[in-house]
């Protein structure tokens, strides 16, 4: 592992949204903090800054985590993935899309961490119920929809990949 410097300074190498990057930071950078204000991501928020809303989620080497308790150093060599991240140029991921078609973003300020949730569920779970959904999200608070409308988006995409899947299956 990289050392920090006498003066608390550290030499970050990460992978973020496939690009790599490398700065000099002080050791006791948050990650959330990194992102934000070093790489100006500013689609991973702050809220509660002490991993109980969500609102910061973003994918380290593919788990997802609360950026507001990882130290920028923690994620030396890592490869992340924020919010902007997910979509391919302007083509939205299937969740993303269905966030909107539910009408499931108010304020906004809940939602990327909302959709890295959801995804993180439907990556291991491509097809969950609303019970499964539920879980998924219960480390995200949002204030303003009641969360029905981001369960529908969810389960709407599930429900597709398993039309889509069982469609394939009809064709063999």
């Amino acid at each position: 592992m990289n050392s920090s410097d006498s003066n608390g300074l550290f030499d970050l190498s990460v992978t973020v949204n496939g690009t790599p990057v490398k700065r000099t930071v002080p050791t006791h950078l948050r990650l959330l903090d990194f992102l934000r204000d070093e790489l100006r991501l500013t689609g991973t928020k702050e809220v509660c800054g002490e991993g109980e809303c969500g609102a910061c989620s973003v994918f380290l080497d593919g788990k997802l985590v609360n950026s507001c308790l990882i130290l920028a150093v923690e994620a030396h060599n890592a490869e992340i993935t924020t919010i902007e991240g997910l979509a391919t140029g302007k083509k939205l991921t299937r969740l993303q899309q269905a966030f909107i078609d539910h009408h499931s973003v108010q304020c906004g300020y809940c939602i990327p961490g909302m959709v890295l949730a959801g995804e993180n569920l439907l990556r291991g779970n491509p097809q969950p119920d609303r019970d499964a959904i539920r879980a998924a999200l219960a480390g995200n608070i949002c204030r303003c929809t009641g969360y029905q409308k981001i369960i529908d988006a969810v389960e709407t995409v599930g429900k597709n990949q398993s039309q889509h899947t069982k469609s394939i299956e009809d064709n063999r």
